[in-house]
């Protein structure tokens, strides 16, 4: 279980966990350009007893930048999974019965492996701010380091909400795509700073049903991914005005509507192509763009590589 194994034997004092393992889960995926993400789960067993832990790791090499990376590894506990998450039951919808006999408690072990190539969108949201984190993903932080720490609550809630989703197919990928964002900014807000996590500089966020209104705009646009929506027409979804929705995104999410929807494509793009094989003219029309070239140009502005080119990597 190598990376993995570890971040169990930081949660549970265990001295490793190499056997006897009850596997419910194993997905990993790595497309070229993205995210690297691993998933286990397995059956937590009564005598375990667990801390919620995560670990952020920064590699930074002067002289072979290509070696650079952020890597996140997070073991969770007190999630179910269900072995029949497809089939629709009437007992239980999101493991909220205790009567459903499929429900297993879990402990979850999870890694993000992030290239600089990915994170390089995070540093355009963050170029007027210098502030730790922004030094952390444009790599100009010239130290390697490792740093442990207990899950705080909305990283625990991200992550949650990744492993008990029930979306299949591309629209799993969109979903994942979007949290593995999500889970690197709640960490390093977490995990690299020192301001309050439930403090906010837009004072209108201190409001609940405020925050709720961007945060469903988030979800609009992934349902939009196909079908481009304008901030107007997202502001009167949410009921909010339009300068609330774009600082209140930009101060949940770290990034600008914008750069948050078009990173998105992008992101599903490399997936439509590398995963499912679709032709470049495929994707540029799923995707909603008037031609291929606008398409291109878009993708390489995001990547670094034209769209045919991803193949070769």
């Amino acid at each position: 279980m190598g990376k993995l194994a570890n971040i169990f034997d930081l949660s549970t004092n265990q001295l490793r966990v190499t056997e006897h393992v009850d596997m419910l889960q194993d997905l990993e995926r790595n497309i070229p350009g993205s995210v690297k993400y691993t998933i286990k789960r397995i059956r937590k067993q009564p005598q375990w007893n667990v801390a919620d832990t995560g670990v952020l790791s920064y590699h930074y090499s002067k002289t072979n930048p290509e070696e650079n990376y952020l890597e996140l590894r997070f073991c969770v506990s007190g999630n179910f999974y269900c072995r029949e998450k497809q089939v629709e039951c009437d007992l239980c919808k999101f493991n909220s019965s205790d009567a459903c006999l499929e429900k297993i408690e879990t402990l979850d072990m999870v890694s993000f492996h992030y290239s600089p190539s990915y994170i390089q969108q995070f540093a355009k949201a963050h170029k007027n701010n210098n502030s730790f984190f922004e030094k952390i993903v444009t790599f100009s932080h010239q130290q390697t380091f490792s740093k442990t720490a207990p899950l705080c609550k909305k990283t625990k809630t991200a992550i949650q909400a990744l492993l008990n989703h029930n979306y299949t197919d591309t629209r799993e990928n969109i979903f994942i795509n979007a949290q593995t964002q999500i889970i690197l900014l709640y960490s390093a807000d977490c995990m690299l700073n020192e301001k309050d996590e439930n403090s906010f500089d837009c004072k209108f966020l201190a409001n609940e049903e405020d925050r709720q209104k961007i945060i469903d705009s988030r979800e609009i646009l992934l349902q939009h991914i196909g079908d481009p929506i304008t901030i107007k027409a997202l502001s009167r979804k949410v009921a909010i005005n339009e300068c609330y929705l774009k600082k209140g995104f930009k101060e949940i999410f770290g990034t600008t509507i914008f750069d948050f929807y078009q990173g998105q494509r992008m992101e599903h793009a490399k997936y439509l192509l590398y995963e499912k094989g679709l032709s470049v003219t495929e994707v540029s029309a799923s995707l909603g763009y008037s031609s291929i070239s606008h398409f291109s140009t878009a993708f390489k502005n995001h990547t670094g590589i034209k769209p045919c080119e991803l193949l070769m990597h």
